[in-house]
């Protein structure tokens, strides 16, 4: 199987199933030095964890990191960093009922098709699981950010047709770990729960929206050709899964304006801020030609419903007929809570990546 490293001098290699042994990864390029807080990546894996609130997956891990390799006394070596997960809670007869059964909008036909064999429990490589490593490699990724002042935050924004409409200039970011959802307005964050405790309730699940910010990316990260910044991000988001959608900056809406009002303008520093130019306004969303010009990126994030719901849904089966089916088990009614860090990691890992890169870009 193909597919499993993510990065090209940073890299993060996983392994593992759902309801196998153990979960686990690779990350190499790690420059050596840099000072682990293994409290901060556990705390980490605690936002992505099941069974964190009412509104996520009841499944009961703790989703505690055990290092291997590639770290001493607490600082990276530059060599590997080996890491497994191990699975605590798996319940694989809650999936004998679909052995021989394709689940609706699940990878399992296309698996098989394409492997000739799957793993019925809970998806095996597909499974929404295997997130916990890059979760992982995230939250070292974000230990390396730090020391270059660059900050990732990334909130719900949507549920349903519920949406927060204001802009991440006018919200405290630092409120979105204050309820469950991960929204950082009170009172749209009340509705959303609502909303999915209703979905919850009627068997069905429910999608949406996370928007995420990077605040102090300097000039100069990306390529102009086929590594853009933003193509890189938008990769590392669309390989996330139940994601359907990708936009940053202005995005769609970008679509109805003219190039007089879309233009970013230049504007010479402040006195005292050094030398260089800002933009008027940032309908680019920090990035214009692929390359960060050192304004704030933004982009959004659309997750599809959670595709196993408890009601009742006709399908086929690998005999190619037509069987009733009912999702068991326990799943997220809504995925969004717990891929907001998700989020947040594959897009430091993005950063660092390019970091890497642009150390050798020029003498």
């Amino acid at each position: 199987m193909a597919g499993n490293t993510f990065g090209k001098l940073f890299t993060l290699s996983t392994f593992g199933e759902s309801h196998g042994e153990a979960l686990g990864g690779i990350i190499d390029g790690c420059p050596a030095g840099l000072q682990i807080d293994l409290d901060f990546i556990q705390s980490e894996l605690d936002r992505r964890r099941p069974g964190q609130s009412h509104i996520v997956t009841q499944r009961k891990e703790s989703d505690t990191v055990e290092f291997l390799s590639g770290i001493f006394e607490e600082k990276t070596m530059g060599t590997p960093i080996g890491f497994v997960i191990r699975n605590e809670n798996q319940k694989s007869k809650d999936y004998e009922h679909i052995v021989d059964v394709y689940r609706p909008s699940h990878a399992d036909y296309t698996y098989e098709a394409k492997y000739g064999m799957r793993d019925y429990r809970g998806g095996g490589r597909s499974s929404a699981r295997e997130t916990v490593c890059r979760v992982v490699a995230g939250a070292i990724a974000k230990l390396i950010l730090k020391q270059h002042g660059i900050s990732i935050n990334a909130y719900t924004s949507q549920v349903g047709d519920i949406k927060l409409l204001k802009d991440y200039h006018d919200l405290d970011l630092s409120k979105i770990d204050s309820n469950v959802v991960r929204c950082p307005d009170a009172l749209i964050a009340d509705t959303m729960i609502q909303k999915i405790e209703q979905v919850r309730k009627a068997g069905d699940t429910i999608g949406g929206v996370i928007s995420c910010v990077i605040k102090g990316t300097p000039v100069g990260l990306g390529e102009p050709v086929f590594d853009k910044l933003h193509a890189d991000i938008g990769k590392a988001m669309l390989s996330i899964n139940a994601v359907k959608g990708f936009e940053y900056g202005s995005g769609f809406e970008g679509a109805k304006m003219n190039g007089s009002k879309h233009n970013d303008l230049f504007l010479p520093l402040s006195e005292g801020e050094g030398q260089g130019v800002r933009c008027k306004t940032n309908h680019s969303g920090g990035i214009q030609g692929g390359i960060s010009n050192g304004e704030d990126i933004y982009f959004r994030v659309a997750f599809k419903p959670v595709a196993t719901i408890m009601q009742k849904q006709n399908t086929v089966n690998s005999k190619d007929e037509v069987v009733e089916m009912t999702g068991k088990g326990r799943h997220d009614p809504c995925v969004l809570p717990r891929a907001v860090p998700i989020v947040e990691a594959m897009a430091a890992l993005v950063l660092v990546d390019h970091i890497l890169r642009h150390r050798s870009s020029k003498l």
